[in-house]
């Protein structure tokens, strides 16, 4: 059985955790890395969340991970290929503890993988009406999915693709 869906109340000091950690990826993957993102509920001020830090770096080309994963492994963070078959766009790592942990999410900068989490995130950091209905949400799925968390997952998948739509409309009006 996997670890129980748990959404905590937001913790000001995950964009910390996350700029620390930023800062160890660069260090250690630099040359290969075009930016990082601190992405998912975590970069959300104010939302609650499951408390994972995800980030995800953009790297040049999918290719350059193999470069990744001895540095990121020096980090404690573990690589995990098996992932490469359902979203063959990212490469995944992670590490830590349930109470320390985090997503590391490898794409490409012009991946759809990028555009949807960056859409998603600005979305929820500009509409806060919308980042507490999606609090309430997650909060009612991870109460019934506890145990399951694919299928939370799969629960949030019409929301998430609702305001990624939105997100892109917006963002498509704003264009001169």
């Amino acid at each position: 059985m996997s670890d129980p869906v748990i959404i905590v109340d937001y913790d000001p000091r995950w964009p910390q955790r996350y700029d620390a950690e930023r800062g160890q990826i660069l260090t250690a993957i630099g040359p290969w890395t075009a930016a990082i993102e601190h992405i998912g509920s975590t970069s959300v001020p104010g939302l609650g969340a499951k408390p994972i830090i995800d980030i995800m770096v953009a790297i040049r080309s999918l290719d350059d991970a193999a470069h990744c994963i001895e540095p990121l492994r020096a980090l404690g963070y573990r690589y995990h290929p098996e992932f490469e078959d359902t979203l063959p766009e990212r490469r995944y790592f992670n590490r830590g503890p349930r109470d320390d942990h985090y997503h590391l999410h490898m794409v490409e900068p012009t991946s759809g993988f990028w555009e949807r989490h960056l859409l998603f995130r600005d979305y929820l950091r500009t509409h806060r009406e919308t980042a507490q209905e999606y609090e309430r949400l997650k909060r009612a799925l991870a109460a019934q999915y506890r145990d399951d968390r694919s299928g939370y997952t799969d629960a949030k998948t019409e929301f998430i693709t609702t305001i990624e739509q939105k997100a892109r409309a917006e963002k498509t009006l704003r264009i001169p």
